[in-house]
């Protein structure tokens, strides 16, 4: 599977995600002291923050890999549903099967925290199913949506918007149009979700669900077995925490895969990120096993951050690839493009340079250690065998472009190597945007290929001065010279 081209498919995929739509809100401090009051622990409160939960996460991860997403669920008419429908529209989410209710509260859990442990949890939300008119409004906005999306997430947390008339004409609309509606389910009672395209229940709903307790290989398989056919699924993503996740198909196969976390702080969020990934993985032509793995990868990147978090570009195609030795350096264009936009939002400055870097020697190292210096990533766009054939001659390069990939990448001063066939590398200077365009001094400014494209993105050329007689066309004279006296 290829990370990079899973994140371009994604991009602009259209996506449904009809549940129950919440508020989470995060209140961060430190504890030194016991109350006077009682023997509760103080926590002096340091910060705050609201994001989007229950649905609304998975909205969010959509939204950070650059899907089309329609929003589907109820929220009071008050000011924590006010808030949540601006955040929505804010993130460019599609809200016409929004439903504003004026006598239900918009739900909103509040979490305590102290040096990344949660310590409370306060709840305020709505639990009862909603109104006949209510689910009429809700169908009569969010059927017409489904033929236009590659699937549909149903996101279940229980606070009634999910009701059975809901669920089943949902499904059924789904099965009709042949988009894949993919379910996370809750509560005993699976039946409500008979003819969905797949469900991914955790270990606890999978045993109250099917009546055999998840405890080990074993069970698990029973017990997803039992689900399968009462459910009448084309498969079932059974999530086992600290033991990873169990696929099932149709055809009656079970695949295990181990877990993929590091450390553990909060699984806040994990099933809403395996719906995602699972989902998002069959929209985009993967088979489900591909797409599990993937959603494998990514649950175990979000259980290692605080709350309820989203996953980004970069933390998938570091996970999901070699996030370790050089091949961690060296990238596609698709992957590095999507990794340097990420850096980007964090506010890191990019440098960019370019060149054949066949055999390599002092000038070189001595140029790109200067160029590093200039921001806070150094990207090397290094031309293939066949653009240095074209540039330099039939004899060139004497290193293979792997080679001279795996030697540049060694160097700590290079970030990432990329590569690139033509003959100049103004393409990949516009998919990648560097905000600091690097040529040694033998060139002018007006002879840098992509100049006007970075100065008319805000950015500069910079020419770093070239060490004197030092070329690789010196040293292959050398050489010969050396060895033919």
């Amino acid at each position: 599977m290829n990370v990079g081209q899973f994140l371009e498919q994604a991009r602009d995929c259209p996506i449904l995600v009809i549940g129950d739509l919440m508020l989470d809100e995060y209140l961060w401090g430190d504890v030194e002291r016991i109350s006077p009051e009682a023997p509760v622990q103080v926590v002096d409160v340091a910060d705050e923050e609201i994001r989007l939960g229950g649905a609304g996460n998975v909205i969010r991860n959509l939204v950070e890999l650059g899907c089309r997403v329609s929003a589907a669920g109820v929220v009071g008419k008050d000011d924590d549903g006010e808030l949540l429908g601006k955040m929505l529209e804010t993130a460019g989410v599609d809200c016409r099967a929004l439903q504003v209710v004026a006598d239900r509260r918009t739900g909103r859990k509040t979490r305590v925290l102290s040096n990344s442990q949660q310590m409370l949890r306060i709840d305020r939300e709505s639990r009862e199913e909603i109104s006949p008119d209510v689910e009429a409004r809700l169908l009569e906005t969010v059927l017409p949506l489904v033929p236009r999306q590659r699937v549909v997430l149903v996101s279940d947390y229980g606070k009634g918007v999910l009701t059975e008339r809901v669920l089943r004409d949902v499904l059924a609309a789904g099965r009709a149009a042949g988009v894949p509606v993919l379910v996370d389910p809750k509560g005993a009672d699976f039946l409500r979700y008979r003819g969905a395209f797949l469900l991914t229940p955790n270990r606890r709903e999978a045993g109250l669900a099917s009546g055999i307790p998840v405890e080990d290989e074993a069970s698990a398989s029973a017990a997803g077995r039992a689900l399968m056919a009462q459910c009448s699924l084309q498969a079932l993503v059974l999530t086992r925490s600290e033991e990873g996740m169990s696929v099932f198909l149709e055809d009656g196969s079970v695949t295990p895969m181990p877990t993929r976390a590091r450390d553990v702080y909060d699984v806040s969020g994990a099933g809403d990120t395996v719906l995602v990934f699972v989902g998002l993985g069959v929209a985009t032509g993967l088979s489900v096993i591909e797409a599990a793995a993937l959603a494998n990868a990514a649950a175990g990147i979000v259980v290692g951050k605080v709350g309820t978090s989203t996953v980004t570009a970069a933390d998938l195609l570091t996970v999901a690839g070699d996030d370790s030795g050089l091949n961690r350096k060296i990238r596609p264009l698709a992957e590095l493009a999507a990794i340097l936009a990420d850096r980007r939002r964090q506010g890191q400055t990019l440098v960019f340079t370019n060149g054949c870097f066949d055999l390599l020697h002092v000038g070189h190292v001595r140029y790109l250690q200067q160029a590093r210096q200039l921001g806070d990533l150094l990207v090397l766009g290094l031309n293939s065998d066949a653009s240095i054939r074209r540039l330099k001659g039939p004899k060139r390069p004497l290193i293979g472009a792997e080679e001279r990939a795996h030697i540049l990448a060694a160097l700590d001063c290079v970030d990432f190597v990329v590569m690139f066939d033509e003959d100049t590398p103004l393409a990949l200077i516009e998919s990648l945007r560097p905000d600091i365009l690097v040529k040694g001094s033998d060139y002018t400014p007006e002879e840098v290929v992509g100049r006007e494209f970075v100065e008319s993105q805000g950015g500069r050329v910079e020419l770093i001065r070239v060490v004197d007689g030092k070329s690789t066309s010196n040293l292959i004279e050398k050489i010969l010279q050396a060895y033919q006296s």
